[in-house]
C-alpha cells in the first residue's frame, strides 16, 4: 500500500488544498498520516470555509473533514517524520504556511530528501511553495534553482493585501510566494491563461492554488502509479 504524509498548517491550511488531494489519495487505497510544526491540531483558513467564497459543497465537505477526519485531529510532530518512510510528502497551501511551514527546518529536510533521494515524491501546493525559497539541496545549493515550478501568483496576490501587505485579518505578509521562488532560481509559470497549472520537474510537483487542486491530486496519483 502507497502512502502519504501531509504536512499541514497551525497558522491556517487552504481547506480545498489539503482535503481534495487527501480524499483523492485515500480513495485510491493510499494510507495517510498528517503531520503539523508542532504536533498540535492543523487551523482552517475561515476563508476557505465560507461558503460565499468558495460555494457551499466546498465548504462544507472541507469543515466536515477538518472537524472529524481523525488524522487531522492527531496529528504527528514534524520533527518526528521522515521522508524515506512515506511515498510521497504533501505540503497544502493557504496563507498560514508562510509562518510556519515554509520556515521550518524540518519541513525544508522533508521536501529535500523526498526530491533528491529514492523515489519518493512531493506535491507543494499554492503559497506552500514558498517553501521551496528557503530549501537546500545536498549541495548547499537552492533546490528550486533550475526547475520548473508553479504557484501563488502575485497577480492574485494583489487582490487579497491591502497597500501595506496586511492580509484581511490584519497579519503582514512577510513575504510574496513568486518573488522568493524566483530570486532562488525557480522557472517560474503560473499559467494565469489556464484553468488549472500544475507543473512537474522529477519528483517535484507544483500546483498553483485551489483551483488546481484536483489535478494536482489526480496527476500525484498516476506519479505514484495508481490508477
Amino acid at each position: 500500500m502507497a502512502s502519504a504524509l501531509f504536512v499541514v498548517s497551525e497558522e491556517g491550511y487552504w481547506g480545498e488544498e489539503c482535503i481534495e488531494p487527501l480524499q483523492t489519495l485515500d480513495g485510491a487505497g493510499v494510507d495517510i498520516t498528517v503531520t503539523t510544526p508542532s504536533g498540535g491540531r492543523p487551523v482552517v483558513d475561515e476563508r476557505s470555509v465560507d461558503p460565499e467564497n468558495v460555494g457551499e459543497e466546498t465548504a462544507e465537505r472541507v469543515r466536515e473533514a477538518h472537524e472529524s477526519d481523525p488524522r487531522l485531529q492527531n496529528p504527528i510532530p514534524l520533527a518526528a517524520t521522515s521522508a524515506d518512510e512515506y511515498d510521497t510528502v504533501v505540503f497544502p497551501g493557504g496563507h498560514g504556511t508562510e509562518w510556519d511551514v515554509n520556515q521550518d527546518r524540518h519541513a525544508r529536510a522533508l521536501l529535500r530528501d523526498a526530491v533528491e533521494t529514492g523515489d519518493t515524491k512531493a506535491l507543494v501546493v499554492c503559497h506552500a511553495v514558498g517553501l521551496l525559497a528557503f530549501t537546500r539541496d545536498s549541495d548547499g545549493e537552492f533546490l528550486v534553482d533550475g526547475r520548473n515550478v508553479t504557484g501563488f501568483p502575485n497577480d492574485w496576490e494583489e487582490g487579497i493585501v491591502d497597500e501595506n501587505d496586511r492580509m484581511p485579518d490584519g497579519r503582514k505578509l512577510p513575504y510574496w510566494v513568486e518573488d522568493e521562488v524566483k530570486a532562488a532560481g525557480g522557472v517560474w509559470d503560473a499559467e494565469l491563461d489556464a484553468e488549472t497549472s500544475v507543473r512537474t520537474d522529477g519528483d517535484l510537483l507544483t500546483a498553483r492554488g485551489p483551483g488546481s487542486s484536483h489535478a494536482a491530486a489526480k496527476t500525484l496519483r498516476s506519479a505514484l502509479g495508481i490508477e
